[in-house]
């Protein structure tokens, strides 16, 4: 079993490349999967997005060690382990991230990975539902749009109430302005979830120089010298080796990539020692750097009958459910995220690092309902964190999880930035464009509003926004892992190339950036020149150096 270029993961990143890669016949491509097909209505439907991540046949169940600063509690941390990896398994949330968290990767030593670098990669992997424009792409396999286009009042009303607390509107957050409130993405096509597996991956498994292998398990990478030569991998209980003739590729994500470098012999040397791992070379940076978002639900009660509480018995879920079988529309075709904000949560923050996602219902994420009766939520988090975490293994057995450590709410700013999440959003949904629907604030709490008190709340309370990242992070430094053409520094013909080698973690959803992260490698491992640079121009607040938001509250 020889071929040109092995990849290892048919996620986000490697469906991607599995298209680049192929696209020459001359290149003989083998794509590795440990999870199977994802051919299942809990996947494709978007509605039923809380149910793959949970269940353990599509994803990774993985825990955390016990968090310190989060009561010790172990956080979830699920994967994707199916075609389409964690876009088959994830919220479908369409956010690239802030403009300048791109030139921050390029200020951190990852040369070319600037804003208008990254760019015109999003705009080619992207089909925006609204048309061409210089921020946005029509024509790339990914399918992007506004879902079910914010029917239900309550998406408006937390626009407006953005508007009237003094805070921009703005159309297109993945566009020139992602300060502010406004309609919400979501990789959905005709009604149905648009992972990788979808929008690249299916439509050329007809190409006879592409192999795709579920159900196979990578042990390592096959070593001689500081050469990878090809992987070892497991299927059907029989141990098997594929090796490459130009490079091995890993896509395994932010816990799957470090800990098949460290299985393999590439990583710190102590974590090797201890984990009985023999060091074949010495690489300090791989599973450092983890970094994650948190989130916690602000919930309201509703004082109308009009939101997704209504709709959680088992036969309005029946409905739902047959109504998207037979036509792919109504609730069952939307992640029901449909309108969201980003904002700065002080003064002297230069773009935004908080960020919303409005829900018309009260509810966890395993589908069912908070409380009795009419609710609504809206999720906020802290994007930028300074906390940083870690993934070690502790065995040569690929089977066993690794170490995984988020160190969540270790820096002080991380904390402050959680207190800011509670004031400003009670602050926002106590505007007038919610007289007509807010009830009483179920979580926190009004009697939460000390210090002490939200930072108890939230140890109790937050929990993961499953965007694990930066564990093979790209930079020169001697802890970078990956170089800026994400190739394995010190190693011949290996690479990383999915959200674990992003430098820090940008203000929004990982989906989008892992994508555009994938199309960009996909040229520079064909050795095709980049797209040219975007001229674009991006928009900041004139007044962020001295106000926490730009404009005066409107009546």
């Amino acid at each position: 079993m020889t071929y040109d270029y092995i990849i290892v993961g048919a996620g986000s990143a490697g469906c991607v490349l599995a298209n680049r890669l192929s696209e020459d016949p001359a290149n003989q491509v083998l794509l590795l999967e440990t999870g199977g097909s994802d051919k299942s209505i809990l996947i494709q439907m978007p509605t039923a997005l809380s149910i793959p991540m949970n269940t353990s046949k599509y994803a990774w169940q993985f825990e955390s060690q016990p968090e310190t600063y989060l009561n010790l509690r172990k956080m979830h941390c699920p994967r994707g382990k199916v075609l389409g990896g964690s876009s088959s398994i994830n919220g479908m949330v369409y956010v690239r991230g802030h403009a300048r968290d791109f030139d921050e990767w390029q200020e951190m030593g990852a040369q070319g990975w600037g804003y208008a670098n990254c760019l015109p990669y999003f705009k080619k992997a992207e089909s925006w539902s609204l048309g061409e424009d210089s921020y946005r792409g029509a024509d790339g396999p990914l399918a992007v749009n506004n879902g079910n286009r914010m029917q239900n009042p309550l998406y408006r009303a937390f626009i407006q109430a953005g508007v009237q607390a003094g805070y921009f509107e703005t159309q297109d957050y993945n566009g020139k302005l992602q300060e502010g409130f406004g309609p919400m993405h979501m990789t959905v096509k005709n009604g149905v979830r648009w992972s990788t597996a979808n929008a690249y991956l299916k439509p050329i498994l007809h190409r006879k120089n592409l192999t795709v292998l579920t159900h196979a398990l990578v042990h390592k990478v096959l070593l001689e010298e500081k050469q990878a030569v090809g992987v070892a991998f497991e299927r059907k209980g029989k141990l098997q080796q594929a090796f490459s003739r130009k490079e091995v590729i890993l896509s395994a994500g932010s816990i799957g990539s470090p800990q098949l470098l460290q299985l393999s012999g590439i990583g710190p040397s102590k974590v090797l020692q201890k984990a009985g791992i023999e060091l074949k070379h010495e690489l300090p940076g791989v599973g450092e750097n983890l970094q994650d978002h948190l989130e916690f639900y602000f919930q309201f009660k509703c004082k109308q009958p009009i939101t997704l509480n209504g709709q959680l018995d088992l036969w309005s879920k029946f409905k739902i459910g047959s109504r998207w079988l037979l036509k792919k529309d109504g609730l069952g075709a939307t992640n029901h995220f449909e309108s969201c904000g980003f904002i700065r949560s002080r003064a002297g923050i230069e773009w935004p690092d908080l960020q919303y996602h409005f829900l018309p219902a009260a509810m966890r994420y395993d589908g069912q309902s908070a409380f009795d009766g009419h609710g609504f939520q809206v999720h906020i988090g802290h994007n930028k964190p300074r906390s940083r975490g870690h993934v070690r293994v502790t065995s040569p057995d690929p089977n066993r999880p690794p170490e995984i450590r988020f160190n969540y709410l270790q820096h002080p700013a991380d904390r402050q930035g959680f207190r800011q999440c509670v004031r400003l959003t009670r602050e926002i949904i106590n505007q007038s464009a919610f007289d007509p629907f807010r009830g009483e604030e179920i979580q926190p709490g009004i009697a939460v509003r000390t210090d002490d008190e939200i930072d108890a709340f939230v140890r109790e309370s937050v929990e993961s926004a499953y965007h694990p990242s930066c564990s093979c992070r790209m930079g020169e430094d001697e802890m970078a892992v990956v170089d800026s053409s994400t190739r394995v520094r010190g190693i011949e013909g290996l690479r990383v190339v999915d959200s674990s080698i992003f430098p820090t973690i940008p203000n929004g959803n990982l989906n989008a950036p892992t994508i555009m992260l994938a199309e960009k490698a996909a040229d520079m491992i064909l050795r095709k020149p980049p797209l040219a640079a975007s001229t674009a121009e991006v928009q900041v607040s004139e007044v962020w150096q001295k106000e926490q938001r730009s404009l005066e509250p409107i009546d």
